[in-house]
């Protein structure tokens, strides 16, 4: 009788989905804090609105700083450091008593945290780890940990806030990302060095000269401003409209189970057919979601429609996104170029997350945010159709 063992490429696939999951699953539930910290303290939604904005562009920037890291001295440590610095931030914003102070830890603190511990750090590793024939489908599994994580962590949150308070729930979520340490030591590869016939410089100057890279980094905005504006204003909206919080968990737990989905599919395809193609019709299919919730009254109903319709396509722009990066570029400096790329994402969430919380301060609501989430939406769409999809030869070393 023979013993069927695992291929050792799945244990790299399930760690850092789980990974991953962790981390996008306790940065899922910052939007229930807005209003309990907001009394406490007396903010507005715009004093948390810029916290979360330096956040997203920190971890933008930090995107980078870590994948020249991970591809320098392996995952691991890069994974480790992200979750030791996540934790920090997070105990930071617990004790923090003023804005400055905010904006230090949860902006600062838990945006470089995030930047060691999401896909620009996790998805090169396990694009290299795979076969080529299961690249995209691994991908989008990798991806869909966010997504489940978003699922699972974001219900957790609004009951340990409802049980314990938000300074409990800080706490304990802080022990989440904590649990990723030790898991960190099972993603210690890094790069095969003998594989590079060129350096990160050239690599870098190769990218940023190709126009499709760009069509990447300002798509990929858009997504960014979606899903850092959804993440953070989404259940505040829900309770204007008369909902209540409990509903607002609700709808954005609902993004990310159908996420899950949305992640595997996206990844499947992608190893089928156009993944530019795909990206444009997941921005355009956007649209339509963020139409419904304007045009149809606010009921528990409708905020569960939309929730479910814009998870589908929620981070599934991240494995066909990242999955192009390395098609056309190659993995060898996978992690540094997709943490360029994942800069122009996180522009889009400092804009989306800012703009959400003037716009509200400034008109008492949020129609106008949305309505130019709906023609970014058509603009990044249009954005990826003529990205070349071909592979580059490798610029010459230097």
């Amino acid at each position: 009788m023979t013993t069927q063992t695992q291929p050792p490429y799945l244990r790299t696939l399930y760690i850092g989905a789980f990974i991953v999951l962790l981390s996008l699953g306790v940065r899922a539930t910052f939007g229930l804090f807005m209003q309990p910290m907001g009394l406490e303290h007396g903010w507005g939604r715009d004093v948390f609105s810029m916290a979360f904005a330096i956040q997203n562009i920190v971890w933008g920037a930090g995107a980078i700083f870590m994948g020249m890291l991970a591809d320098r001295y392996g995952a691991g440590r890069t994974i480790a450091l992200g979750a030791v610095l996540y934790v920090l931030g997070m105990v930071g914003m617990r004790l923090s008593s003023d804005e400055l102070s905010l904006y230090l830890t949860a902006g600062v603190l838990v945006g470089l945290g995030q930047a060691g511990t999401t896909f620009p750090v996790i998805l090169p590793v396990v694009a290299r780890a795979v076969p080529p024939a299961y690249r995209s489908t691994a991908m989008g599994i990798a991806s869909a940990g966010g997504s489940l994580g978003q699922f699972a962590v974001v219900p957790t949150g609004q009951l340990l806030i409802s049980t314990m308070d938000w300074t409990g729930a800080l706490w304990v979520l802080s022990m989440f990302v904590a649990a990723g340490l030790p898991l960190a030591a099972f993603l210690k590869g890094r790069p095969d060095a003998s594989i590079a016939t060129h350096s990160l410089g050239g690599a870098i100057r190769q990218a940023l000269a190709h126009p499709s890279f760009h069509f990447l980094f300002w798509s990929y905005a858009v997504c960014g401003f979606h899903t850092a504006f959804i993440t953070l204003h989404l259940p505040a909206y829900l309770a204007d409209g008369g909902l209540t919080a409990a509903h607002g968990a609700t709808a954005i737990a609902l993004i990310g189970l159908f996420n899950v989905a949305g992640c595997i599919y996206a990844g499947k395809l992608g190893g089928r057919y156009s993944k530019k193609t795909l990206l444009a019709a997941v921005y355009f299919l956007r649209a339509f979601g963020i139409i419904f919730l304007l045009a149809v009254p606010l009921t528990p109903w409708v905020a569960y429609v939309f929730a479910a319709w814009m998870g589908l396509f929620w981070l599934g722009t991240v494995p066909l996104t990242q999955g192009l990066i390395g098609q056309i570029y190659g993995f060898r400096y996978a992690a540094t170029l997709s943490g360029i790329a994942f800069l122009g994402h996180q522009v889009g969430s400092f804009i989306g997350v800012g703009m959400g919380g003037y716009v509200y301060q400034a008109t008492g609501g949020y129609t106008m945010v949305w309505w130019t989430g709906i023609v970014l939406a058509v603009v990044a769409a249009v954005l990826c159709m003529p990205i070349k999809e071909q592979t580059l030869a490798s610029p010459t070393a230097a």
